[in-house]
């Protein structure tokens, strides 16, 4: 039972880099949590670190979020435009005694705690070294005592506030660190839960205990298990693209993807893998998130992708393939026949990218060879006399049926006295480039009388000039 009268959750990336896996499930879970609960989702762009943070980075973040359908319902709100109201909070938290200036060297601003120096000094006198000039960070002052929350995926979880030291919260140039820049905007945006990467799970009790120390509400945690390889090592370029864009480029479909993320440290309770955004909405829920970590596989992802293109509608297929064509320049040569080509590959393709690819020669006619295909399946020397033979006995045929083209094949195999694999291999590549196809016969009639025999003798003539 929530105990909010409206839900408010948060996605808030550093445009230091582009959309990656881990950020593209924390948004999902987000997004998805604040649709099941007809919440608010907020983008939130954590842009204070001036020297990698840029606008390309920003965009390409808002190009995967639209990509995978993230729609956010406020922002993007962006931490540069909010540097006075940070500074605010930090004074705040200096007049009540909850901080104090650091008059430390920078380098030393990691260090803090019961015994560090400035610590100790009165206000006076920190006045005073602030009035001179000299340079100052502002430190939050650390309590004794225990922290302990509880955390929606990983339970209770305690800790000794003597191992914090005394956090940076504004430095000497005034810039916020992370945990005021988060805390305040937390605050102000009025955040009800924060789902994020079980990476940020020991930053919470300092973020707790300034929650504390301001006299604000503090939001409930849910931390997510970590995104692993295959290798059970966290997730990197060496496992394939991180970037949600190179994923999309590669040719997979967004819906696919959705699926698959959603998939990734969260369970619906059942065995069950294909839902659509609907039905995870509705079934979305903090208590289906485990605490072991996923393991991201691009074989899992191939599955997904390959179920969600077998399954779409020959109208939706038909765009899929289109855009992807248009998009490397193949005008098919047989606009007619494109549905019947859809058809025989749906139950073959993996990614959007076979359509210009794999499966080119179903609707273009510059399409090379498969060289291992070639050298297994047009390598016999008898294939240089036979072919020429079997395009005659077809150029014969004028029905050009499936049934008649099968025995015309198996016909003249027999009468040569060798096996009809040997042609029909030769065949397969001859008209789609690749030793593993569809059945031979049913792409002759995907592709049609004219078409089959103008690469049957393309075939003969590379077999006279091997």
């Amino acid at each position: 039972m929530l105990k909010h009268k409206e839900v408010r959750v948060r996605f808030a990336p550093s445009p230091t880099g582009y959309l990656h896996v881990g950020g593209a499930r924390t948004a999902l879970f987000n997004w998805l949590f604040a649709r099941h609960h007809n919440g608010r989702f907020i983008l939130r762009i954590e842009d204070t670190d001036f020297t990698r943070s840029s606008e390309e980075m920003v965009e390409g973040i808002l190009e995967g979020m639209r990509w995978l359908g993230l729609d956010w319902d406020e922002g993007p709100y962006f931490q540069s435009q909010r540097i006075e109201r940070y500074r605010e909070f930090a004074d705040k938290l200096l007049q009540g005694g909850s901080a104090y200036r650091c008059f430390c060297r920078v380098e030393n601003n990691s260090a803090g705690g019961l015994g560090h120096p400035c610590r100790s000094l009165t206000p006076a006198e920190s006045a005073a070294r602030a009035n001179s000039g000299e340079a100052f960070a502002v430190r939050f002052k650390v309590p004794g005592d225990k922290t302990t929350f509880q955390d929606h995926v990983f339970g209770s979880i305690e800790v000794d506030n003597s191992v914090l030291e005394d956090f940076v919260l504004l430095r000497s140039d005034g810039i916020p660190t992370y945990h005021l820049g988060v805390v305040v905007d937390d605050v102000d945006m009025g955040i009800t839960h924060v789902i994020r990467g079980a990476d940020h799970i020991s930053n919470t009790p300092k973020q707790i205990l300034l929650y504390l120390a301001a006299g604000c509400p503090t939001p409930e945690f849910a931390h997510l298990p970590l995104i692993l390889g295959p290798d059970k090592q966290r997730l990197s370029k060496r496992h394939g693209a991180t970037s949600v864009m190179a994923y999309a480029e590669a040719g997979y479909l967004p819906d696919a993807f959705f699926n698959f993320l959603a998939l990734l440290g969260w369970s619906p309770g059942d065995d069950r893998e294909m839902l659509t955004r609907e039905e995870l909405i509705r079934l979305f829920s903090l208590e289906g998130v485990g605490k072991a970590d996923a393991v991201f596989g691009l074989d899992k992802l191939d599955w997904f992708n390959s179920q969600y293109l077998r399954n779409a509608s020959p109208e939706v297929l038909r765009r899929i393939a289109m855009e992807e064509l248009q998009a490397e320049g193949i005008m098919p040569f047989s606009p007619g026949r494109i549905d019947a080509a859809l058809a025989l590959l749906k139950s073959r393709i993996r990614k959007v990218k076979d359509f210009s690819t794999v499966f080119r020669a179903f609707f273009a006619d510059d399409y090379p060879y498969d060289e291992a295909a070639a050298a297994r399946f047009l390598k016999e020397p008898a294939l240089r006399n036979l072919i020429p033979e079997l395009l005659s006995r077809y150029r014969q045929d004028a029905a050009f049926a499936l049934e008649s083209t099968e025995e015309t094949l198996r016909r003249f195999a027999e009468d040569k006295g060798v096996k009809a694999g040997l042609l029909i291999n030769a065949l397969r590549v001859a008209l789609t480039g690749q030793g593993v196809a569809p059945g031979l016969f049913e792409i002759m009639q995907v592709l049609g009388r004219e078409k089959t025999l103008s690469r049957i003798e393309r075939l003969a003539e590379y077999l006279q000039d091997q």
